[in-house]
């Protein structure tokens, strides 16, 4: 087993850096046309996230940030620095839901408008039966709506394209459903397809045809329809990016009770100054960022450094915004307030990971960059040789646009998206969410996988694990009188004591004249009732150094006793009574009881495991011999979680980060892909690409092997759906383009792409194999 410090590394001064919010991005490929212009101004060094539509340029100093707005413009896309400062915890509109952006509105408009008037066209066209005298001219006053008013993000989309001399999945989509309408409407008006009573025979054979008395309306129709919803669906992810700040941000409190002429008086947190005392009563969040004056407490601080054990505070010590208050009484002076505290930086930290997390390109943006200039090449080449074979002109324009309609993506639309809501419904059986298809290409490529170790591999909540007695004490009565004790308090530790003793010995007895000493103990007098008759007893739980103060010294098999545990990563509890040391009460954050097998699991899957914490090196070591993992990263603060996966990265390493709480969230966001527990914070689910609902480690393994065959079925649906119009092309440029026969076989094709995607249900969890 290696164990290795958490790197040094402080922050590298790049230059000023200017944020930019990036308007108008419909793929991958736009990021990069836009941080190719940034990058060609002098001194600018840029990268354009097209997953959080930012852009994060470095520029020289005294650089007039319009200019890097001016040069996006010039792309064909908007940009806009974001607002100077995020709202203050407790100002209105803090932590409350956003208002949905104009552009996702409008999208789920055309969507629905879509769908209403899509379905019957499609209807109307693949049913004879349902083809009545002027349905010909009824579909086309519900098609055009959606050819032209639903389908315009992809025409706008195309004519930047077209301006810009590129061609992407858009140009072909808008080439293909314009065409078809254009065709369709030569049909209808100059054409025999207006005719009363025309209708589309459905024939299994090929012949030349004119296309004179051929309408493709459902194509155009039916195509905007299944790609606007892909779009809707990606669009609606992807905002999503900014709740984990949001979710940062409402772990503070949002009023304090500030200690001013000797009174307490209540204000919103924002209005705290340096230098103000504030007081904190039990089970209280800590306001922000200060130094104890006075009282003595245990603070729960688990949310951001780790740590499974509260940590003792008194008059002096440092204390952290949004940590928990779970002693006594505290008065804290303010040392950090607003954007300087651990907090704020936190949040930034996760701003930063996901702006500089990798670009990732979409399969289909990927094959379409060949694919669109092809088609469309052919489609010319088709009209220059009928032309040029001597053909009318109308047969050789039916060839031409017969090709761009039969390479219209249907199937290829519908790839992406049903693989993933079917991947992602049989994961939300198994307790995994997904956010995207982003996420799925992290999960082929990963080779380590850095675990968490205070929620994820164990329990994050303490369990008295060993009891050591004394010579002659009997192990009942031991628990007995400490959990009597114990159950008086409310430290962490010690109801975990009390807990375990009530369940080994039953009721515990009452106390009387209980006395807690903050940060050492608890000490009062116990009344048992026995065979003998009721005897009372002077009973001290707590530090070694507090039964020391009443002349009850631990044996020296006690102190090795206890020296063992506390290397072993356990806190100790002594117990004593009646003028002795009695025992000794060991309590550790216990591992989950899957974390073994799911460690092992990982290890069959080609991955390393790293355990990496914010607990000492002792804790860290034995919960990594407990589930079999080597390598350990141990004592390490939130920034450090960052610099670790930052250095896996840079050896080459495509890391994958379990985590659950408030100090994972920067590192979630920092990996190349991010599982949170679903028991954990908001803000780690929110980082993350990945949440397990249930909070198992198991979870983690499923998510990974859930999101490989999700990947691999939409690889599969991706080149049938380009099989399909390879193979129809040649048909469709010699002429002999059936509409029904295309219609059926476009239907077909998302039939079976469909059929795949359904595949995917099938898939079976390993508790779910444990059990077969």
């Amino acid at each position: 087993m290696s164990t290795h410090a958490p790197a040094a590394t402080g922050p590298v001064d790049t230059g000023p850096a200017v944020e930019l919010q990036i308007s108008g991005m419909t793929c991958a490929s736009c990021a990069m046309r836009i941080e190719k212009k940034l990058n060609k101004l002098d001194g600018v060094s840029a990268t354009v996230n097209y997953a959080t539509e930012k852009a994060r340029v470095t520029v020289p100093g005294g650089y007039d940030p319009a200019q890097l707005i001016a040069e996006v413009e010039k792309a064909g896309y908007t940009a806009a620095l974001p607002a100077p400062e995020r709202p203050a915890a407790g100002e209105p509109g803090d932590g409350g839901e956003e208002p949905e952006g104009a552009e996702l509105r409008t999208l789920r408009q055309r969507l629905v408008g879509a769908v209403v008037l899509t379905v019957p066209v499609i209807a109307l066209s693949m049913v004879p039966a349902l083809q009545f005298t002027y349905w010909q001219w009824a579909s086309l006053a519900l098609a055009a709506p959606v050819i032209l008013w639903a389908a315009w993000p992809f025409h706008r989309a195309a004519w930047v394209n077209l301006r810009h001399g590129t061609a992407t999945m858009d140009t072909l989509i808008s080439m293909g459903t314009l065409s078809a309408f254009a065709w369709s409407l030569y049909a209808l008006f100059l054409g025999d397809a207006g005719a009363p009573g025309m209708t589309h025979p459905f024939e299994l054979t090929l012949s030349p045809s004119d296309g004179a008395s051929n309408i493709y309306l459902e194509v155009g129709a039916g195509v905007t329809m299944f790609l606007l919803a892909g779009r809707y669906f990606e669009k609606r992810s992807k905002r999503q990016a900014g709740a984990a700040l949001r979710a940062l941000l409402e772990l503070g409190t949002k009023d304090v009770a500030v200690l001013r002429g000797g009174v307490e008086t209540r204000v919103p947190v924002d209005q705290l100054v340096l230098g103000d005392e504030f007081v904190v009563r039990p089970g209280e969040k800590i306001a922000t960022d200060g130094v104890v004056v006075s009282g003595t407490s245990a603070a729960d601080t688990s949310m951001l450094t780790g740590e499974s054990v509260p940590v003792e505070v008194g008059e002096g010590d440092a204390v952290t915004g949004a940590t928990v208050n779970v002693g006594g009484r505290l008065l804290v002076r303010a040392t950090r307030v607003g954007p300087d505290t651990q907090l704020a930086r936190m949040a930034r930290l996760v701003e930063d990971a996901q702006t500089g997390k990798a670009q990732v390109q979409r399969l289909a943006d990927r094959v379409s960059g060949i694919f669109v200039p092809v088609v469309i090449a052919l489609a010319v080449a088709t009209l220059a040789a009928w032309l040029g074979a001597g053909f009318p002109v109308s047969a050789a324009f039916t060839a031409a646009v017969a090709v761009l309609v039969i390479a219209c993506p249907c199937a290829l639309g519908l790839a992406t998206p049903t693989a993933l809501l079917v991947g992602t419904g049989r994961g939300a059986q198994l307790g995994v969410l997904i956010k995207g298809p982003e996420v799925l290409e992290s999960t082929r490529a990963v080779d380590t996988v850095v675990l968490d170790k205070t929620g994820t591999v164990t329990t994050g909540t303490m369990a008295l694990t060993d009891v050591v007695r004394a010579a002659g004490t009997d192990r009942a009565q031991l628990l007995r009188l400490a959990g009597a004790l114990e159950d008086a308090s409310e430290h962490p530790v010690a109801r975990a004591v009390a807990r375990a003793a009530a369940d080994e010995v039953g009721p515990l007895p009452a106390v009387e004249g209980f006395t807690n000493l903050e940060g050492r103990g608890v000490q009062g007098v116990v009344t048992l009732d026995g065979p003998s008759g009721r005897t009372s007893h002077a009973v001290v739980v707590g530090r070694e150094s507090l039964l020391a103060e009443w002349s009850q010294p631990l044996s020296p098999d006690l102190a090795a006793a206890k020296a063992d545990a506390e290397s072993g990563g356990g806190t100790v509890v002594a117990v004593g009574w009646d003028g002795a040391a009695r025992g000794l009460l060991v309590v550790t954050d216990t591992v989950k009881p899957t974390s073994a097998r799911a460690v092992a699991e990982l290890k069959r899957l080609g991955l390393t495991p790293v355990l990496l914490t914010g607990d000492n090196t002792a804790v860290a070591r034995r919960v990594a011999t407990e589930v079999g993992i080597e390598e350990v990263v141990a004592e390490v603060l939130p920034e450090g979680k960052v610099d670790v996966v930052k250095r896996l990265q840079a050896q080459g390493k495509t890391v994958a980060m379990v985590g659950d709480g408030v100090n994972d969230a920067p590192a979630l966001a920092q990996a190349d892909l991010g599982l949170a527990m679903g028991t954990g914070t908001d803000v780690a689910i929110e980082a993350a690409d990945l949440t397990l609902v249930r909070g198992d480690l198991v979870s983690a393994v499923d998510a990974i092997r859930l999101s490989r065959r999700t990947l691999a079925t939409i690889k599969g649906n991706l080149f049938w759906a380009f099989a399909y119009n390879v193979a129809a092309l040649p048909v469709a440029a010699l002429g002999w383009l059936n509409p029904m026969l295309a219609g059926a076989a476009m239907a077909f094709s998302s039939v079976f792409v469909v059929g795949n995607s359904l595949r995917l249900r099938g898939f079976r969890g390993l508790a779910d194999q444990s059990t077969s």
